[in-house]
């Protein structure tokens, strides 16, 4: 039994609700780890909702859709029905960054015409050019202070892209009483609390995906591994190469 415990005596936080990120406590669990799941990070909808709602009322002027997240197939999915359009969003292509935003889609009877093989923006930006047509307009429903490497990217080879803020996302005040061994997933509100410089010396980071990782080495916090796909199951084994040195 205890062979199969890689990460037994290792405390983990997550940050995010237990309710959003179930299958991945439940793995780490599997294999003995104590979980911390803390959100550090509250979705709150944008502060100017209005520009979402038009956009929904208006789906039929865009050929695609682009989703980088799970947060956002909620955000357009509740304003499209609020729209009454909801059957038009039906009808559009639509693109996901990666498994999980395809399961989010899936979730809502929606299906993904494309999932991006490298889950990044720029992922997904690479994997959505070949399938454009001239005229082809694209909706980007996404954070109001996310990145816009795949507006960019789509914009730059001459597409028509319409970026709104689905929603935002607001530091959690809580903190945990004793921080875990590895940090799961984006490390953005971690860092940003009092006193979280010091983590990286004492916390083993294990990153999502790169652009995560790249985050983490840009505040000087080295992943001790990273996950090659934004999948509970790669997490989960990059956490325990975390662990193993």
């Amino acid at each position: 039994m205890s062979e199969r415990l890689r990460l037994g005596g290792v405390r983990v936080l997550v940050p995010r609700p237990r309710e959003r990120a179930r299958e991945l406590c439940f793995l780490l669990e599997e294999e003995g780890a104590e979980v911390i799941a803390l959100p550090l990070l509250e979705l709150e909808p944008p502060t100017d909702p209005r520009p979402l709602q038009a956009a929904a009322e208006l789906l039929r002027r865009f050929r695609w859709v682009a989703f980088a997240s799970e947060r956002g197939v909620a955000a357009l999915v509740e304003a499209a029905r609020t729209a009454g359009t909801l059957e038009v969003l039906r009808s559009r292509k639509l693109a996901a960054i990666g498994p999980g935003t395809a399961a989010a889609l899936a979730a809502h009877g929606l299906e993904a015409e494309l999932v991006a093989p490298v889950s990044t923006a720029e992922g997904l930006a690479e994997a959505l050019l070949p399938r454009l047509e001239a005229g082809d307009a694209v909706l980007l429903p996404a954070a109001e202070d996310g990145r816009r490497a795949l507006e960019e990217a789509l914009t730059a080879a001459g597409i028509s892209v319409q970026r709104v803020a689905a929603y935002r996302s607001l530091s959690h005040p809580a903190t945990p009483e004793g921080w875990g061994e590895v940090c799961a997933r984006p490390p953005r509100c971690v860092l940003s609390l009092p006193g979280a410089e010091a983590l990286t010396a004492s916390v083993r980071a294990v990153a999502i995906g790169p652009t995560t990782a790249a985050a983490l080495q840009a505040r000087g916090w080295l992943p001790a591994a990273v996950a090659p796909t934004p999948t509970p199951e790669a997490w989960l084994e990059a956490a325990v190469r975390a662990i193993a040195g």
